[in-house]
């Protein structure tokens, strides 16, 4: 199985989608996969706000730890980051037209309604394994 496959499962298995790419993706770049299960836990939902998709987070992460530089707290350090951010999201939009986590799902799950909403409506189940999927092809290109 590819890694992509796998961060698809682990997210089918339980994992939060940040989760799921961070735990995947973060050892090839120096974090233990338990670590990042553990930094990715607040991420899935859009940060639980229904903002930027937890698999785009999780990915901003495994990117921040693969291009900054030695100096990254000044800002010319982010640079290398800023540029990979930046050629994430295009890719992440060409395919879904949004990082927006309310936006991708078409329901506020920052709310109890939207929540059950996208529960009862199988919205995690049928459009969020996509979503890690192809946050995790767009890192395999870029790693």
């Amino acid at each position: 199985m590819s890694r992509v496959d796998d961060a698809v499962q682990c997210f089918c298995r339980g994992a939060a989608c940040s989760q799921a790419i961070v735990s995947q993706y973060g050892p090839l770049v120096g974090l233990p996969a338990e670590q990042g299960m553990r930094l990715a836990s607040g991420f899935a939902g859009g940060m639980r706000l229904a903002q930027t998709c937890g698999a785009v987070t999780g990915a901003f992460m495994v990117l921040g730890l693969k291009y900054a530089g030695p100096n990254c707290d000044q800002r010319d350090g982010r640079e290398n980051v800023y540029n990979a951010l930046r050629k994430f999201t295009v890719k992440f939009q060409e395919r879904n037209r949004t990082v927006v986590c309310k936006d991708l799902l078409g329901c506020d799950i920052s709310t109890p309604e939207g929540t059950q909403r996208a529960t009862q409506e199988g919205l995690f189940r049928n459009i969020c394994p996509k979503l890690v999927q192809d946050a995790a092809e767009i890192l395999e290109e870029m790693l």
